[in-house]
This record gives C-alpha cells, structure tokens and sequence, in this order.
C-alpha cells in the first residue's frame, strides 16, 4: 500500500482539518498552524497523486492549489497586511481554477443561465459586508468576491460539458467556505464560524484535486 496514495492523503486533510478547528477552539496557536500545514500541503500533494502534472487542466488546478497554499499560509497571521497577502493568494487561485474550467470544456448557455443567480449572491454578500470593510479594503474584498462569484458560474459551465460533478461541488465549497472567513475576520462574528468553514474548504479543495483525475484536457 502506498504511503501517499489517494485514501491516505484525504486521510491526512482531515484529520489535520480536525485538529485545525479542534486548536483553534482551544487558541493554541502553533500547533493549529502546524495543523494547517499539514493539511493544505496534503491537499496539493492528492493532486499530483491524482495526475496533475498530466494535464493542462490538472497543471491549472495545481497551480490553484498552490496558490491557495499560500493563502492559508499568509492567513496564519493577523494582521492586515497578511490578510491582504492572503486575499491576493486566493485571488490568484481562483484565477487558475477559472482557466482550468475553460481548458477542461463550458457550455456558455449554462454560463447564460447561472451568472444573474451567482451575481444576485455576490452582490448580497457584497452590500453585507460592506459595513464591516475598512475603507482601505473596501476594493480588494469587492475584487475578490467578484472573482470567487465568477469562479462558480465557471464550475456551473463545467457541468453543461459533461464534467465532473466534483468541479461545482468543489467551487461550491469554496465560495461558502469563504462566507466564514467573510464573518470571522471583517464582521468579526463572536461564533466561531471556522467550526463549519475550514471542512467546508478543505473538502472543496480535495474535490478540486480529485477531479483531475477525471479531466478530459490534455
């Protein structure tokens, strides 16, 4: 049995999604960011298992991937300027995984049909948060949800194509996960809303790697 087969790297986001949240609750500190370590390069490495490097489709979503590597790595700090670094890193994810859904095949009628639903929530999420946005942020979190909103209609074009349902599952995911980042740090919630948004995340991230091996590109 591998070591790093495709079980025990799922195996591996999870438990260390597990101990994430479980560190948090507890505010321990290094072992909650050793635990997202963990569990963020686990993900990246189920891509390769799955055959990324195999194809231009599998080599966009490892790029995304990698990107959101970063991303979680820059959200370990507190600051606004790794928030910033962070939300620049996500952004750039998306932007792969928008041009790993174009190279993998969308239906534009499919796209037709889900951009006015998937802007209606952007723009609701938008005009929630904007009160809590300092001024200075105000354009980035726009930019971000702009293209995180863009990135689903993508994955819903997928699936006029014949993709795999993992695509939207996985985009799906993504953008709620994204919701409990949205409460946690701008509206500053006193719940711990990472309780149900970092599996929401890191299952959508598995999602994405998953479906490479399902990829249709070459």
């Amino acid at each position: 049995m591998q070591l790093f087969s495709t079980r025990n790297l799922t195996v591996l986001v999870s438990l260390g999604c597990v101990a994430l949240v479980t560190f948090q609750l507890l505010h321990y500190d290094i072992p909650a960011a050793i635990a997202k370590l963990i569990a963020s390069t686990a993900f990246v490495a189920a891509a390769l298992q799955a055959g990324a490097l195999h194809s231009r489709y599998g080599q966009l979503i490892l790029l995304g991937l990698a990107f959101s590597w970063f991303g979680d790595m820059f959200l370990v700090g507190q600051t606004r300027s790794f928030f910033l670094l962070g939300l620049g890193a996500f952004f750039l994810a998306h932007i792969a995984y928008i041009a790993a859904f174009v190279v993998n095949g969308i239906n534009v009628r499919w796209i037709a049909v889900a951009a006015l639903p998937v802007a209606i929530v952007g723009i609701a999420v938008s005009v929630w948060l904007t009160p809590h946005i300092p001024m200075e942020l105000i354009i980035p979190v726009r930019a971000y949800t702009t293209v995180i909103s863009l990135m689903v209609i993508a994955a819903i074009g997928t699936r006029g194509r014949g993709a795999t349902k993992l695509i939207l599952a996985g985009a799906l995911m993504f953008f709620f996960s994204d919701l409990s980042v949205a409460a946690l740090r701008l509206v500053q919630t006193t719940l711990p809303t990472y309780v149900w948004g970092l599996p929401l995340y890191y299952a959508g991230q598995l999602c994405l790697a998953a479906s490479v091996s399902q990829s249709r590109s070459h």
